[in-house]
């Protein structure tokens, strides 16, 4: 997994978004978090795209993103709950006669994991997850991350830092 860092002026953002546009285009993109830098006149957006190369070194060429081995994207435990949130989310699926991804893709999933949520308010942080989702699903997905990410001895909710 690598990284790459973006600085995006505020007042004049057109050619750093066209380079990180470029650069998420041609990338299998893991992650990505901004963080607002407030300078005045040279405030800015800090962008941190998180990346795994594909099988042959090169970047998709078509439309579609190749999909990404969480595997390689997350540590041994990290994974075994992420497999566990899908065999949850599979079952529901089931339940419910919908696709599985309409409860959560498996990029949410992951982010679920890397950013150790445990409550409903940071499970609605998550791109593409509205209160429908958490108000329907996310007792029994936050039970399995509550249980299964606690830290001895530490808060079990590790939140992002707010600028």
């Amino acid at each position: 997994m690598r990284m790459q860092f973006f600085h995006v002026p505020a007042l004049a953002p057109e050619a750093a978004q066209t380079a990180l546009d470029a650069f998420c285009a041609q990338h299998r993109v893991v992650t990505l978090e901004k963080h607002f830098v407030v300078q005045g006149d040279a405030s800015y957006w800090a962008v941190c795209v998180t990346w795994v190369e594909s099988a042959a070194g090169v970047a998709p060429t078509s439309g579609r993103r190749d999909k990404v081995d969480y595997r390689e994207v997350l540590n041994e435990q990290d994974f075994a709950v992420f497999a566990e949130l899908r065999n949850l989310r599979k079952m529901l699926a089931e339940r419910e006669g919908v696709p599985a991804y309409a409860l959560f893709t498996n990029e949410q999933l992951a982010e679920m994991v890397q950013r150790r949520v445990a409550s409903a308010a940071a499970l609605s942080e998550i791109e593409g997850v509205g209160k429908a989702r958490v108000e329907r699903h996310g007792a029994a997905f936050l039970s399995i991350l509550t249980r299964q990410l606690q830290v001895p001895g530490k808060d079990a909710q590790r939140e992002t830092p707010q600028d």
